[in-house]
């Protein structure tokens, strides 16, 4: 299973995983409680219930590089380009606007 904090400004909006199943992303209930929470993205609007899909969310793979800069990830970390999750993983953890994505490099941390 591969897992990734999903930070927005700095705040911990929840915790994005991959498994065998698929992807899944859920909003912390108590980042839902503060009153200045925003969603992370307009596809993806607050509400308590998960977020499930068989493939990246949209929102997420397009933090991902492209071209040339997808190139240089691919063969420097030896990532396959289909392996979105490692991506974003290693490429997002400070990205340009407010979303930050951490890798859970331990099981027994959330």
């Amino acid at each position: 299973m591969k897992r990734a904090k999903i930070y927005l400004f700095d705040q911990l909006a929840r915790i994005l995983t991959e498994d065998e199943s698929g992807f899944a992303f859920r909003y912390d209930s108590t980042y839902l409680q503060h009153p200045q929470a925003e969603a992370v993205s307009l596809t993806m609007p607050l509400k308590a219930d998960a977020y499930q899909a068989t493939v990246l969310f949209p929102f997420f793979d397009g933090l991902i590089p492209e071209g040339w800069l997808l190139n240089i990830v691919e063969h420097s970390w030896k990532i396959n380009q289909r392996d979105r999750m490692s991506l974003l993983l290693t490429c997002c953890k400070d990205c340009i606007g407010a979303v930050s994505v951490i890798p859970i490099e331990d099981e027994s941390h959330e």
